[in-house]
């Protein structure tokens, strides 16, 4: 049996009162998924942006080409010039 979808409209300042109402665990709870949530927004735009491709493709023929540092390679240079 499908489920069915709900969409609700809330008055944003009765979402932000709600939200103040609710404890440490729960407002963590809620925190971990608008951080997802927002990861995943914000990568899909990366993604859509033009510059960003572009950057991705050339980090990809790099990697390929072979011309890149591992981060045990960065890290042994890093202490070398502290």
């Amino acid at each position: 049996m499908p489920q069915a979808i709900v969409r609700l409209s809330i008055p944003f300042e009765s979402l932000v009162k709600s939200v103040r109402g609710l404890g440490l665990k729960e407002k963590r709870l809620l925190w971990e998924l608008l951080n997802e949530q927002m990861s995943r927004v914000e990568e899909d735009l990366w993604e859509q942006d033009a510059v960003v491709r572009s950057e991705i493709r050339e980090a990809r023929a790099a990697y390929r080409a072979g011309d890149y540092v591992t981060i045990d390679e960065y890290i042994a240079q890093r202490q070398g010039k502290a």
